[in-house]
């Protein structure tokens, strides 16, 4: 079976690569085509990758605080380039702040993000929605 693609990056000016790195090495050990942006991606970077190398999923990173700001408007790009309906996953440190977690998913799912997770969620939890959404034993 091939192995699905998916597109992961830290968004905005977060300049944060270790997390980056372990997110991209577990991923690729459990199975997954990673297509790493690094740091400082834009949307658009995301998206022209995505579109690229026809990625089943978007993973965004953020720990700078800033994530709400950098990830508005992103769902209805995907959208207007063609890449209606693609996963968009998203976590770390995405509001600057002590913010209630629920409150800041409820933005998030609200920007159209399918999945949200709060700061030091392990990436292994983020592995299990991904395999679920995209129907891998």
């Amino acid at each position: 079976m091939e192995k699905k693609t998916v597109v992961i990056g830290v968004i905005g000016a977060d300049a944060h690569a270790v997390g980056n790195k372990i997110i991209d090495l577990t991923l690729q050990n459990s199975g997954f085509k990673v297509i790493n942006l690094g740091v400082m991606v834009s949307q658009e970077e995301f998206i022209e990758a995505a579109i690229e190398t026809k990625a089943d999923a978007i993973l965004v990173s953020s720990l700078y605080g800033h994530g709400e700001i950098d990830c508005m408007g992103m769902r209805q790009k995907c959208d207007e380039a063609g890449l209606k309906g693609i996963p968009l996953f998203v976590g770390g440190n995405l509001v600057v702040g002590k913010q209630n977690f629920d409150d800041v998913k409820a933005r998030f799912e609200q920007m159209g993000f399918d999945f949200v997770y709060p700061p030091s969620t392990p990436i292994e939890h983020t592995i299990v929605d991904l395999k679920h959404v995209l129907k891998i034993d």
